[in-house]
Parts: structure tokens; sequence; C-alpha cells
């Protein structure tokens, strides 16, 4: 890993010296290198552009930003913190805390954000009362994909319920499809995890467990019912199964090879920049037990002080994340929704719009995503994420221990967070 982290970093060094040293650029690091991802971000470069400042990119691919992070990090240590930079999730205050990001304040007042935006979303972008990033879209993870033609061949539909996924599962694997596409990379197992902890309990549940890392939220039967369900849907996943990025699992759906898969909306900008047609080859319904919540995490971005030289350049940016047409057209293709409370429903398909319905029940219906760094801290979820994975994959873990495992790092995180 690290010999592999290196090589992301000098990548990431080499797009800064590649700036135009007499115009306007930033540099901007984040982990959107899908084909999808890429032609969200094209929307951005495009835009910006026309603002003769130019978007110098240092994409470092990996799933969730586990390599993004890091360079990140190794970056700011090294004196080359980047102009701007894609940070989900609290992140922002331990990077704000340390004085190190440019406060958009210039841009976010006089452009109405505050009452533009959902609360919760103007909450993530604020620290001590300033705003320090740029909100781009917001993705719903608690999504059911299917394979249109796979369950119209077989006569199925969208399963609303456990019991009709199970039924719906069976006929797929009788009709030789694998029923539920799937990676054993952790952070796509614990993003399925997260979602059936969600339709077991509901929002104030889960909050409990990822934000609020109770102790005793933690041996609740709850959530060994939805450590059982995990491990139940490995019945109808590829066996054995192996470590693959997230744009082969979605490949899989594509195809037909597999016909539902549960993942953040993200994948559906992928199908369709693959030429895919939600009217034709893929639908999207909500995991059976969610329809009425909001699993999410914010694209955003945030910009680094420096010396404040790029600071006009940083400002038309977050200004040009939060225009209309930006944030229609980055959501469409990204596969997100609009970060206002008011955004053009016509533009949206039914996905979308279901995504969006969802959001605007505010925080009875909303919660955080845990892996995708929405409601905790980088070590609280890597801890839990790792140890989701290993239950998941070693048969003769017990629920019980996983508990009892999962609730020891809350109670070590807690007596950490009393001492600080």
């Amino acid at each position: 890993m690290a010999i592999a982290l290196g090589g992301l970093f000098n990548h990431a060094l080499a797009a800064a010296a590649a700036a135009t040293p007499n115009g306007q650029a930033l540099q901007v690091v984040h982990w959107w290198t899908s084909a999808g991802e890429r032609k969200a971000v094209d929307v951005l470069v495009s835009r910006l552009s026309e603002e003769n400042i130019a978007w110098r990119d240092a994409a470092i691919p990996g799933g969730a930003g586990l390599g993004a992070g890091k360079v990140l990090k190794s970056m700011v240590l090294a004196g080359k913190a980047p102009e701007v930079t894609q940070l989900n999730g609290v992140i922002f205050g331990e990077w704000a805390d340390l004085g190190l990001l440019l406060e958009l304040d210039n841009v976010a007042t006089p452009g109405g954000w505050r009452k533009q935006l959902f609360p919760t979303v103007w909450s993530l972008v604020q620290n001590r009362g300033h705003v320090v990033a740029a909100p781009l879209g917001i993705h719903r993870i608690n999504n059911l994909f299917y394979n249109r033609k796979v369950f119209a061949r077989l006569g199925l539909s969208a399963p609303k319920t456990w019991a009709e996924f199970e039924r719906t599962a069976e006929k797929l694997k009788q009709a030789g499809v694998i029923p539920l596409a799937q990676s054993s990379q952790a952070w796509q197992v614990a993003t399925l995890f997260e979602t059936l902890v969600l339709a077991e309990s509901g929002p104030a549940y889960y909050r409990s467990l990822f934000v609020d890392l109770a102790p005793s939220a933690f041996a609740d039967a709850r959530l060994t019912h939805a450590l059982l369900r995990l491990r139940a849907l490995k019945a109808w996943m590829t066996a054995p199964l192996k470590e693959r990025p997230w744009t082969e699992v979605a490949r899989q759906l594509a195809d037909g090879d597999a016909a539902m898969l549960v993942m953040g909306d993200w994948v559906k900008g992928e199908l369709q920049a693959w030429g895919q047609s939600a009217d034709l080859d893929f639908a999207c319904a909500a995991v059976p037990g969610t329809a009425d919540y909001h699993l999410y995490s914010v694209d955003t971005l945030a910009m680094f002080a420096g010396d404040y030289s790029h600071q006009p350049a940083q400002e038309k940016l977050a200004q040009i994340a939060m225009s209309p047409a930006v944030q229609t057209d980055y959501n469409r293709l990204k596969g997100a929704i609009p970060v206002w409370r008011a955004p053009d429903l016509s533009r949206m398909d039914s996905c979308a719009r279901a995504s969006w319905s969802a959001f605007s029940k505010g925080n009875a219906a909303q919660a955080p995503s845990l892996v995708h760094r929405m409601a905790t801290d980088e070590a609280t979820k890597d801890a839990i994420v790792a140890e989701v994975q290993r239950y998941f994959m070693d048969d003769k873990m017990s629920e019980s221990d996983t508990q009892r495992r999962l609730a020891s790092i809350a109670r070590t995180i807690s007596k950490t967070v009393k001492q600080e």
C-alpha cells in the first residue's frame, strides 16, 4: 500500500506542477474517476473554463475515497496542499479547526445559501459560524437497482418487502441468474450493512449507533437482525466473493449476469454513461423497509487557504458549484440530486424524485452514511467497517461476538472524547 500511495502522491504533485504559471489554475484532488463521475466533473471543468480558470485534475482512484484521503494528508504535510479538494462529511471540522480551509462566506452570504440549501446540508458545510465547503449534490445510498430486461423476462417486479426479495431471489437463482451483485471490498460490504441497519430500525436507532456511538445500542436485537440478514444475503451472491471495484459490480448488473444491486445512486450515473436507459435497461427502487428513509452522502468541494493568492478563483468555483445550471447538470450525470431545497423536479427521473422526496422529509427520515464519512470520524468509521467485513467473510464469527467488538470500539471512542 505504501508504494501505491507513493505513486498516487507523485501523480498528484505532477498535476500541480502542470498548472499554467501565468494563468489562473486550480489543482483539484478528488476520487471521481468512473465514467459517470468523469462526465459530471466535466460540467464543472467546462463552466470553470468559461471563466478562464483551468481545472488541474489530480484524480486519485479508489472507491469511497480511501486512497484520496491518505494522499491529501501527505500533500498537506509536504507543504503541497491543493487549492481544491473533494471532502465528504464530518472531516470538514478537522481541517477547518486547523485553520487550513478557505472560508466561503463572501460567496455564501450574497448567494443566499442558507435559504437555498437543505438544513442538513447547510449544517454540514458550517464550521464555527463560517461556510467552509461548497456542496454539489446529495446521494441516496439505500437503492435497490435491478435489471429491467431480466425482471421482465421472468415476470418479476421490484420487491418491497424482504419476503418478496427472498421469493424473487429464488426465482432468479433457478433461472441461472445471480440474484444480488456484490463485492467483498470492505466499504462495499459495509455499505450494504448500513442499509440493512436502516431497514431494520429506522433513522433514530441508526444515529444512536453510528453518530452517537452509544455502546448500549450495539447490544440491541435490531443490530443482531441486521447482521443475520447481511450474512443470509450471501446465499444470493456469487460464491466465493471477490474484491472488485464497484464499477465491475455495476457492469455485472448492466450485462444481466446479476439481477439486483444495493448501492448508492452513483450507479445510475455510471449506467447512463455506458448508454443504459432507466426506461429500458435498469430501474431503481428503495431497499425493502427503507422507502421512507434517505441514507445520504453529500458531495462537496473545500478550498485550502494557502497564501490566499487563489481566493478569487476558488470563490468563483464555489459560486459555479451552487449555480442552478450546474446543480441540475452535474447531478443528472452523477446520479445524485441537487442540494437546493427547491430544484427543478421536471429535470429529474423517478429515482431522483424519490430521493428528493425522502430527503425533503427532514431529520426524521435522514440517516448519515457511516461508510461515506457523514456519521463519524475516519478512524471510527474504519474500525467499524473492518469489523463488519470480518463478520461477513468469516462464517464462524457469531453475531454476539461482533456486537461486543463493536460496542468495545464505541466505548473506546467515548473514553477518548471525554479525555480530550
